[in-house]
C-alpha cells in the first residue's frame, strides 16, 4: 500500500519533515537567531496539533507501546468518545497544548510509530507475494488450478476457473506484436487467491506456499 510522502530533506542522514520542531530549528539557525518568529511558532503548532489528531488513529496497543503522559493518554481516549464538534475541537486543542510539552525525542517516537503502522507487515507482504505468483501461474499453467484446488479446497473452484479462462483470453492480443492485457479477471483472480492465502495464515492449513508445490518461479 503506497502512501504520501511527506515534504522534508535530509540532514546528516536523518530525516526532517518540514514544520517539524526540528526543521524549524534549523530554519532558525540559518537566520541567525535562535528566538522562533511568529509563523514558525504557528507552523509549530499546526503540526503538533496535526501530530495529535493522529493520535486518535494508533492501535492500542502502539498507544501503550510509546509510554505517553498518563494526561495525554486519557485525553486521546476522551477525544475519541466525543462526537460533538465543537466538544471535539476544544478538546484537540487541549491534546496539542499537551503535545508542545513533549519533548522532541518523544515526538519523532510518536511520528516512527504512526508510520509503522501504516506499513504492512512482513506477512502481509509475504501474502501479496504469493497471490501474484499464484494469480500467474494459475494463468500460465494448466496443472496450476488442480494444484491450488488440492492446497485450498474451500475455493470456489466454479468462480476460479471462469476467471482464469477470462483472464486468459483477456491476455490474447488482438494483434501481433501487441503487448498483454489485464482485465477485471486478472485482478479479481489475485483478490480471490489472497483471501485464501490470508485465511490460511489465521487458520493454519497445508502450505499455500509456491515452494509447497515444487514451483520456485518469480513475479517480474
Amino acid at each position: 500500500m503506497s502512501r504520501k510522502l511527506k515534504k522534508g530533506y535530509f540532514v546528516k542522514g536523518q530525516f526532517v519533515a518540514e514544520g517539524s520542531p526540528l526543521d524549524l530549528e534549523y530554519k532558525r539557525e540559518l537566520k541567525g537567531t535562535d528566538e522562533p518568529s511568529r509563523t514558525d511558532l504557528k507552523k509549530e503548532s499546526t503540526e503538533l496539533q496535526k501530530l495529535g489528531e493522529d493520535l486518535l488513529t494508533l492501535r492500542a496497543d502502539l498507544i501503550a507501546k510509546l509510554e505517553l503522559p498518563d494526561k495525554l493518554v486519557d485525553g486521546v481516549v476522551e477525544a475519541k468518545r466525543i462526537t460533538n464538534f465543537e466538544g471535539k475541537r476544544r478538546q484537540m486543542q487541549f491534546i496539542g497544548k499537551l503535545m508542545r510539552k513533549l519533548e522532541p525525542a518523544k515526538l519523532d517516537e510518536i511520528r516512527a510509530v504512526l508510520e509503522e503502522q501504516h506499513m504492512p507487515s512482513a506477512q502481509e507482504t509475504l501474502v501479496l507475494h504469493q497471490a501474484e505468483q499464484w494469480r500467474d501461474r494459475l494463468i500460465a499453467d494448466e496443472d496450476a488450478m488442480g494444484q491450488w484446488l488440492n492446497l485450498s479446497p474451500s475455493t470456489d473452484s466454479q468462480q476460479l476457473r471462469a476467471l482464469v479462462r477470462q483472464a486468459r483470453k483477456d491476455a490474447k492480443p488482438e494483434k501481433p506484436g501487441e503487448a498483454l492485457r489485464h482485465g477485471r479477471a486478472y485482478r479479481d483472480i489475485f483478490q480471490m487467491v489472497r483471501e485464501q492465502l490470508t485465511t490460511a495464515q489465521e487458520q493454519p492449513e497445508p502450505s499455500l506456499s509456491l515452494s509447497g508445490g515444487g514451483y520456485s518461479g518469480h513475479d517480474d
